[in-house]
């Protein structure tokens, strides 16, 4: 009796080990080749799983990997256990974190430890062999790529199957100048399971202004298409706005397609049984077109090139001036469609001549949604009065085309009766000479003469009417010549283009300092446009590569600079849709506009020596 309670103790003793070791929290790290493979050849695909035991945390994305290329990571499987020891019943559980991996380089490695929340794995080594030879290429077939035979490896087919595809939609293929038009692509599957997505080349939106919707899919849906049903997700969405009317066409980017593609086969012994096997695929939606209208004419003089629904308000936020102190205004525009391209009144032209403008600062409140954009701009304008008295601040007037009314609508921001006081070095009003009266009679000349010549004889005092008729006359001439001058707005905006850039161009630097690569780029393409708008006399809803092109060319501009330009452009565009960009791109960019500006400024000042000649 006694024997058989010693070795009911042992087993209990036995149990309670290993129940404490089975709880205890770990981590565990283990390298396996490919299905089917002994060895890790270069090319080949390799995983490392990181088992983490009984740790309420994640481990972290490898960045490191020795000899290899991370194509996908993620939670790949999660198993339970459960002891009861004393009626005291005790859970474990476990979750296997995955990296899939290409080989790259030959040679011995080693990976972690992985430390996840405060626990250390272990470290395992791995060994990359050389390549193993593939199949060559049939020379005699150039268009369709050649299938990899090796069943370890990924097959690669280029534009998908029918088992996997995408498809571009736009919700509208009419649309207006800057109207806003949704373009999404929607992937299709019925694979087991979709590893990879990624994007080998950025879309093709010309003659579009584009902005990029965060709001895509962050699981699969699932939906039939021709009697078929697939598991689908929107994978891009994007908000473009036509810039010039015609036909312009959308063609979609390149993805790259990572996915596990189940094959069947019939074992002697076990019967049916399936494997997953690596399939890679290059898939490009389809393209697309858009019919663009231009605007209904006339189109009003005073148009801020807003296409959507907007409203203008205005605010003051100081109710006392003084002269020669600065006060402000802020005008908000708020709505949806094109707001970050809208432009405000020239105030200088608008205020009071007593009252002297600034340009204004901006504070940009954008959201991308799910259709459209939207959101708030706040101008901040300063103002400085040189003069007391009383002013009227005047009302300022959007005037915006609303494509859901077809019409020109005008949104109208109040004004303000402001009172001016004196301030200290006030104008010259401000302190008069006080005359005084000497009761002190003077001596009397005695040496008079009865011989007066009046003064109308006198030269001086003709001269007292020639001097003020005379700067009439002056003041006249200069201000039939400054409306002259003024009269043709396109005139004015082409003098003025090249200084309008240069504003625009201080918001991109600072926009770079600061790494905020959407805006940079964003005012990198409006200060390119709207100098070429402003210069060339073109609206800008109206420039295109090749009517700038035409342009340049008629204007003596060489083809040189001409080249320099149309590639500059293409460059800004593309990596403000490139997956990745670093400061010393921004920087490169920001330098070629300033270059290509000046050198552009220089042979429009030589053009126009030439014809003055």
């Amino acid at each position: 009796m006694r024997s058989g309670h010693i070795k009911f103790l042992t087993i209990i003793l036995i149990v309670l080990i290993g129940g404490i070791d089975l709880f205890a929290q770990s981590v565990t790290i283990a390298v396996s080749p490919a299905r089917g493979k002994r060895e890790i050849s270069v090319g080949d695909l390799f995983y490392i799983n990181i088992v983490v035991k009984d740790i309420n945390a994640n481990p972290e994305k490898p960045t490191d990997v020795g000899g290899a290329n991370l194509v996908y990571f993620d939670r790949t499987g999660q198993s339970s256990s459960f002891s009861s020891i004393n009626g005291k019943t005790t859970q474990s559980t476990s979750y296997t974190w995955t990296a899939t991996l290409r080989a790259q380089t030959e040679g011995q490695y080693s990976f972690g430890p992985v430390t996840v929340g405060g626990i250390k794995s272990n470290i395992v080594k791995y060994a990359i062999g050389a390549p193993m030879p593939s199949q060559q290429p049939n020379p005699g077939n150039t268009t369709t790529p050649q299938r990899n035979i090796d069943p370890d490896k990924p097959e690669y087919i280029g534009k998908g199957d029918g088992n996997l595809f995408m498809r571009a939609e736009v919700s509208q293929s009419s649309a207006y100048v800057n109207q806003a038009i949704l373009y999404t692509v929607k992937l299709y599957s019925t694979y087991d399971a979709i590893k990879f997505i990624g994007a080998t080349a950025s879309p093709k939106f010309d003659g579009f202004v584009v902005e990029e919707s965060k709001d895509i899919s962050t699981s699969l849906e699932y939906e039939t298409y021709n009697g078929k049903t697939y598991a689908t997700a929107i994978i891009a969405r994007y908000i473009i706005f036509p810039q010039h009317e015609g036909t312009l066409s959308v063609k979609g980017n390149t993805y790259t397609v990572s996915v596990d593609q189940r094959e069947y086969y019939r074992d002697p012994f076990y019967g049916h049984l399936s494997v997953s096997k690596p399939l890679q695929l290059n898939v490009t939606p389809n393209e697309l077109t858009v019919k663009v209208k231009s605007l209904p004419t006339p189109v009003p003089s005073d148009f801020s090139g807003g296409v959507g629904n907007f409203h203008l308000t205005s605010s003051l936020p100081a109710q006392k001036f003084v002269t020669n102190q600065v006060g402000s205004i802020v005008y908000t525009i708020e709505g949806t469609g094109n707001i970050k391209y809208i432009t405000l009144p020239d105030l200088q032209n608008l205020y009071p001549s007593e009252l002297e403008v600034y340009t204004p600062t901006t504070e940009s409140n954008i959201t991308i949604g799910r259709t459209n954009v939207s959101g708030s701009i706040k101008y901040d304008y300063s103002f400085m009065p040189l003069e007391w008295g009383n002013y009227r601040l005047p009302d300022i007037k959007l005037v915006y085309f609303n494509p859901s009314t077809e019409k020109y609508e005008t949104s109208v921001a109040r004004g303000y009766e402001i009172a001016v006081e004196r301030g200290t070095g006030s104008e010259k009003s401000q302190t008069q000479a006080t005359n005084t009266f000497d009761s002190q009679l003077l001596p009397v000349n005695t040496n008079l003469s009865f011989i007066h010549r009046p003064y109308v004889y006198g030269f001086f005092y003709w001269l007292f009417y020639i001097i003020p008729i005379g700067g009439i006359i002056i003041a006249y001439v200069s201000y039939k010549s400054y409306l002259a001058s003024h009269s043709d707005i396109l005139a004015v905006r082409s003098r003025k283009a090249n200084r309008m850039a240069r504003k625009r161009l201080k918001r991109a630097y600072a926009y770079m300092t600061a790494k905020d690569r959407n805006s940079f780029y964003d005012e990198i393409i409006s200060s390119l446009w709207g100098y070429l708008g402003d210069k060339l006399r073109i609206p800008i809803s109206e420039l295109s590569r090749e009517n700038i092109s035409g342009k340049l060319a008629m204007q003596d501009i060489s083809d040189k600079d001409i080249d320099n330009l149309i590639k500059l452009i293409d460059d800004v565009e593309f990596e403000k849709y490139a997956p990745s960009a670093s400061s010393t791109e921004m920087s490169d960019i920001y330098e070629r506009t300033i270059a290509t500006m000046n050198s552009l400024e220089e042979a429009f000042k030589k053009a126009k020596n030439n014809e003055d000649i």
